[in-house]
């Protein structure tokens, strides 16, 4: 146990706002302090309280019984010294696609994590294996990504076929053909949108979604003035049925480029390592994939997360790096007001993917929002659901 001080008065529990995820709260949250330097320290932003945040030391987790309050240390050294667990890669048949996946983790709830644009599911290799100790994790490729296939876009003709309700079908057929249960869905960027998609079309798959730094699609043509939208029309064209599409991905898909993307979304440089690059990079290369980025930079309809947070019955958390130079905080917060969404949490000094720039944060987060949802409701019967396939 770790002690703390505080020089507020500690508040009953009770007198907080029903959505809290606060068990020690205080009218200053500022004023606490642990005394312990090894704990990985927290605070949280709450929408009673004022603005709070991660401490980049790290997290603690925080738990109450008629208002007797503990706090339960966990520790880096410890993480660090534990075996990892193996972490394998598998193919999965999807409508007659092969779908890359990887997975680690025998009990627990199940996790499924959903990449961003441009990534795969190598992007939470930092946090599977911290994960798959008291979970049993999945980390997919969307259709188009990574080590997935990468069918052309032009053969659904007229009909769009890199959308959101492709990649949300996907994941909620994952969970029942793969997974075989009802999941926790943590997702990044894009990610987010497929999350949201995939929990209004079939709400009795997810039990909760954590959403880091969701996409909030400022080039949707819904998002654009009225004089603009012939010019956006018009340079989408350009970029898909013209050379110059092809050359500008061909700019793109260097490691050099990559490397720099990535660190203009990175506040932490160093953490954009060769090893990033190259797993970023490599499946870019692959036949199909220009096509595929060139599609979806084009893709300025489909769903908006304001359209999905409302229709969404799970509980959802959304952390956001503040240093997010591509989806800036300030109107990230505004999602933190919905009925859906019990907590909006800062995550200081941390770019557009916290799961790989800041798994120390991330991962606590991802545990403590799972065991306070993993209970069923007792009308609900996961074996039931996936006894079938």
């Amino acid at each position: 146990m770790a002690s703390f001080s505080t020089s507020a008065r500690v508040l009953p529990v009770l007198s907080l706002h029903p959505k809290r995820n606060l068990s020690i709260i205080t009218s200053s949250p500022s004023s606490v302090h642990f005394s312990n330097t090894h704990l990985h320290s927290l605070k949280i932003r709450h929408k009673s309280l004022g603005l709070s945040s991660f401490e980049p030391g790290g997290f603690v987790v925080c738990s109450a019984s008629n208002n007797y309050f503990s706090v339960d240390e966990q520790m880096k050294e410890k993480q660090s010294s534990e075996e990892p667990y193996e972490v394998k890669n598998s193919m999965w048949n999807w409508r007659g696609y092969s779908i890359r996946y990887q997975y680690s983790g025998s009990t627990g709830p199940a996790l499924v994590l959903v990449h961003g644009f441009g990534a795969n599911s190598d992007h939470w290799r930092k946090n599977i294996m911290v994960l798959a100790k008291s979970h049993r994790v999945y980390s997919i490729d969307l259709i188009g990504y990574g080590y997935s296939d990468k069918p052309n876009p032009r053969d659904f003709f007229d009909k769009p076929f890199y959308t959101f309700e492709t990649w949300a079908s996907q994941l909620n057929d994952f969970c029942k053909d793969v997974v075989k249960d009802q999941a926790f869905f943590i997702c990044n960027s894009i990610g987010g949108l497929v999350g949201l998609q995939a929990a209004v079309m079939e709400p009795e798959i997810c039990r909760g979604m954590i959403l880091l730094n969701i996409s909030l699609r400022m080039l949707h043509i819904k998002k654009q003035p009225w004089y603009g939208r012939p010019l956006i029309r018009s340079f989408q064209n350009l970029l898909r049925n013209t050379a110059a599409g092809k050359l500008f991905y061909k700019m793109v898909a260097t490691s050099e480029s990559v490397r720099n993307i990535l660190c203009q979304c990175y506040n932490d440089t160093s953490q954009v390592t060769e090893e990033l690059v190259e797993k970023i990079l490599q499946p870019g290369l692959e036949t199909g994939a220009a096509d595929v980025f060139l599609e979806f930079i084009c893709y300025s309809g489909g769903p908006l997360p304001e359209e999905l947070l409302p229709q969404v019955k799970c509980p959802v958390l959304i952390a956001w790096g503040d240093k997010d130079p591509w989806e800036p905080i300030e109107l990230g917060r505004a999602y933190g007001n919905f009925d859906s969404v019990e907590d909006f949490i800062v995550l200081p000094n941390v770019g557009h993917c916290p799961q790989d720039e800041a798994p120390h944060l991330v991962n606590p987060l991802v545990e403590s929002f799972v065991t306070r949802h993993a209970t069923p409701p007792a009308s609900v019967s996961a074996a039931s659901l996936y006894s079938s396939n």
